[in-house]
Protein backbone atom coordinates (compact mmCIF):
# COMPACT_ATOMS: atom_id res chain seq x y z
CA UNK A 1 0.00 0.00 0.00
CA UNK A 2 2.80 2.40 0.86
CA UNK A 3 4.39 1.77 -2.54
CA UNK A 4 1.13 2.58 -4.32
CA UNK A 5 0.81 5.80 -2.34
CA UNK A 6 4.39 6.75 -3.15
CA UNK A 7 3.94 6.01 -6.83
CA UNK A 8 0.74 8.08 -6.98
CA UNK A 9 2.56 10.98 -5.27
CA UNK A 10 5.35 10.68 -7.85
CA UNK A 11 2.81 10.77 -10.67
CA UNK A 12 1.13 13.81 -9.15
CA UNK A 13 4.50 15.58 -8.89
CA UNK A 14 5.25 14.78 -12.51
CA UNK A 15 1.90 16.13 -13.73
CA UNK A 16 2.16 19.28 -11.60
CA UNK A 17 5.75 19.78 -12.74
CA UNK A 18 4.78 19.46 -16.40
CA UNK A 19 1.97 21.97 -15.80
CA UNK A 20 4.36 24.47 -14.21
CA UNK A 21 6.79 23.99 -17.06
CA UNK A 22 4.07 24.63 -19.65
CA UNK A 23 2.79 27.67 -17.73
CA UNK A 24 6.32 29.04 -17.53
CA UNK A 25 6.82 28.62 -21.27
CA UNK A 26 3.46 30.21 -22.08
CA UNK A 27 4.07 33.23 -19.83
CA UNK A 28 7.81 33.47 -20.52
CA UNK A 29 8.46 32.90 -16.80
CA UNK A 30 11.82 31.12 -16.82
CA UNK A 31 11.73 30.64 -13.04
CA UNK A 32 8.40 28.78 -13.15
CA UNK A 33 9.51 26.78 -16.19
CA UNK A 34 12.70 25.71 -14.39
CA UNK A 35 10.75 24.87 -11.24
CA UNK A 36 8.43 22.67 -13.29
CA UNK A 37 11.32 20.90 -15.00
CA UNK A 38 12.97 20.23 -11.64
CA UNK A 39 9.76 18.90 -10.08
CA UNK A 40 9.10 16.64 -13.05
CA UNK A 41 12.69 15.39 -13.09
CA UNK A 42 12.54 14.70 -9.35
CA UNK A 43 9.44 12.57 -9.88
CA UNK A 44 11.21 10.64 -12.65
CA UNK A 45 14.21 9.97 -10.40
CA UNK A 46 11.98 8.72 -7.56
CA UNK A 47 10.11 6.47 -9.99
CA UNK A 48 13.37 4.94 -11.28
CA UNK A 49 14.58 4.43 -7.70
CA UNK A 50 11.33 2.63 -6.80
CA UNK A 51 11.66 0.45 -9.92
CA UNK A 52 15.25 -0.40 -9.00
CA UNK A 53 14.19 -1.29 -5.47
CA UNK A 54 11.45 -3.56 -6.84
CA UNK A 55 13.94 -5.27 -9.16
CA UNK A 56 16.42 -5.80 -6.33
CA UNK A 57 13.71 -7.22 -4.08
CA UNK A 58 12.59 -9.64 -6.80
CA UNK A 59 16.17 -10.71 -7.45
CA UNK A 60 16.74 -11.32 -3.74
CA UNK A 61 13.55 -13.39 -3.53
CA UNK A 62 14.65 -15.45 -6.56
CA UNK A 63 18.04 -16.19 -4.98
CA UNK A 64 16.41 -17.01 -1.66
CA UNK A 65 14.03 -19.43 -3.41
CA UNK A 66 16.91 -21.17 -5.22
CA UNK A 67 18.79 -21.70 -1.97
CA UNK A 68 15.61 -22.91 -0.32
CA UNK A 69 15.08 -25.53 -3.01
CA UNK A 70 18.72 -26.60 -2.73
CA UNK A 71 18.31 -27.10 1.04
CA UNK A 72 15.17 -29.18 0.47
CA UNK A 73 17.13 -31.70 -1.65
CA UNK A 74 19.45 -32.60 1.25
Amino acid sequence: MADLKGRSEDMKDKVVGEGKKAYGKATDDKSKETEGKAQSLGADVKEKARDLGDDMKKGFEDVKEKFSRKDDKK
